[in-house]
């Protein structure tokens, strides 16, 4: 906010983004980090689940996607999963926590803000569906960071 600056914060949430990793994808990118693969892909493939609701058991069917939760690896492999996203960014920069992302940028109008913000995201729509990841619209939310008199200033579409 310093000299007429204001921030724009765009806070995305994926859509059930541990239970979608695309597990060729995470080998491919974990191969590419340099790591040994053959226990990772073992512990990834294969992996079967049964659902059982009032003592009714399902067959059992082979999971495709997704890391397996309440591992500990659950949260380095979705961490290694997404860590080339801050590459698409142009005009933000990123706070990630496991699933969360956060896009922020400084403007001194709306239409520089709603900018950045735009460009970054639609880098983000491309990255996400390159990687087999979706947005949540519905929990995906902006937020302005001004003065009271800059505020008044904005209105943007994001």
């Amino acid at each position: 906010m310093d000299k007429g600056m204001a921030n724009g914060v765009l806070f995305l949430d994926l859509k059930k983004a541990f239970d979608t990793v695309d597990h060729s994808i995470l080998l491919q990118k974990l191969y590419q980090y340099g790591t040994p693969l053959k226990l990772l892909a073992s512990y990834l493939n294969n992996r079967k689940q049964v659902c059982v609701i009032n003592n009714n058991k399902s067959g059992q069917e082979t999971v495709q996607c997704g890391v397996p939760q309440g591992s500990n690896l659950e949260p380095l492999l979705f961490s290694l999963y997404i860590n080339d996203l801050p590459m698409c960014f142009e005009y933000t920069q990123a706070s990630m926590f496991a699933d969360d992302t956060n896009l922020s940028c400084t403007g001194r109008t709306p239409a520089e803000i709603e900018h950045k913000l735009n460009a970054d995201l639609s880098n983000v729509n491309d990255w996400l569906e390159a990687n087999r990841l979706t947005l949540n619209t519905d929990k995906t939310e902006f937020m302005i960071i001004a003065s009271k008199r800059k505020l008044n200033q904005f209105r943007t579409d994001i």
